[in-house]
């Protein structure tokens, strides 16, 4: 009976991390629509606001929504420094002077500095099978995004900012295990939504309110930020939260190398971009790479 309950809670974890995963790659497309009205600092406050109102009022309701301690605040306000305002100030301005390709080698580099975090502040062990799993599945990222004789030629400072986004998710998934147990994942999300606001409101009046007011808005773009509000900023955060902080740092972070393979994937039918011989093989490696880096939680019951 127990091992039943094991094995039901690894299902939730990894169709959580799965699911988590899906939203993000979509939110690919759904910013591209939004920038159809929007700058970047307008679709990011959109999104929040949005998000967290939704979660507040459906939380209240059900009364599911855990009380903000004082004694907590701090990590909740630091939590949301580091994502939502760091993370999308580093990728929304950089992806704006780097491509895409090279955004998408980057990003992906966040499971290969987990360990590292992981060790440093929670002295975590790294099992061979964790880090061969870390290896195979980035091999298999750089094996779909090198298609094309990919280059890396891009501004140091676009890198630079990308490489902040990076760093901001190493950041949020320290500060994550440093919030109380008695949290659940959908009041965090709220709260770290609505902190978040405030850190993005100076910036987006000083330097995008008087386009904001007289752009032309179109449905297109206001159905891409609601659903970025819905399933980026609100559902995708909690699922990897929730993933986060039953299996770890490290193991829920390699997961992150699953975005460009759904995002290929939506390319393909959504886009109708190719999806030839050597994107299937590179898919084929990052989920083997997954499934073997979650090869310790079966050793371990965990």
């Amino acid at each position: 009976m127990c091992y039943l309950c094991a094995m039901s809670e690894k299902v939730k974890v990894f169709l959580s991390l799965l699911l988590s995963m899906i939203c993000w790659a979509f939110s690919f497309v759904w910013i591209k629509q939004a920038f159809e009205s929007f700058n970047p600092l307008t679709i990011v406050v959109l999104r929040l606001t949005l998000s967290a109102v939704l979660l507040f009022v459906i939380l209240t309701l059900m009364k599911k929504l855990k009380r903000l301690h004082l004694k907590d605040f701090k990590w909740f306000v630091l939590l949301a420094f580091f994502e939502p305002f760091l993370y999308f100030m580093g990728e929304s301005f950089g992806l704006q002077v780097v491509s895409s390709t090279v955004g998408a080698v980057i990003v992906s580099t966040i499971p290969l500095f987990s360990p590292i975090t992981d060790r440093l502040f929670f002295k975590s062990r790294i099992s061979a099978m964790n880090i061969a799993g870390i290896v195979i599945s980035f091999a298999g990222v750089l094996f779909i995004i090198f298609e094309d004789g990919f280059n890396l030629t891009a501004p140091l400072y676009g890198i630079l900012l990308v490489f902040l986004a990076v760093f901001a998710a190493l950041g949020y998934s320290v500060v994550l295990k440093k919030i109380p147990k008695s949290y659940n994942a959908v009041s965090i999300i709220t709260y770290q939504n609505m902190i978040g606001i405030f850190f993005f409101l100076p910036l987006f009046f000083t330097y995008e309110w008087e386009h904001f007011i007289s752009t032309t808005i179109t449905s297109t773009s206001i159905w891409a930020v609601v659903q970025l509000a819905i399933f980026a900023s609100s559902l995708a955060f909690i699922f990897f939260t929730y993933g986060m902080r039953i299996i770890g740092i490290t193991k829920a972070n390699v997961f992150v190398n699953l975005i460009p393979v759904f995002t290929a994937i939506f390319a393909y039918f959504i886009l109708g971009e190719l999806l030839n011989v050597q994107k299937i093989v590179g898919i084929i490696i990052v989920v083997g790479g997954v499934f073997i880096s979650q090869l310790k939680i079966r050793k371990n019951g965990v």
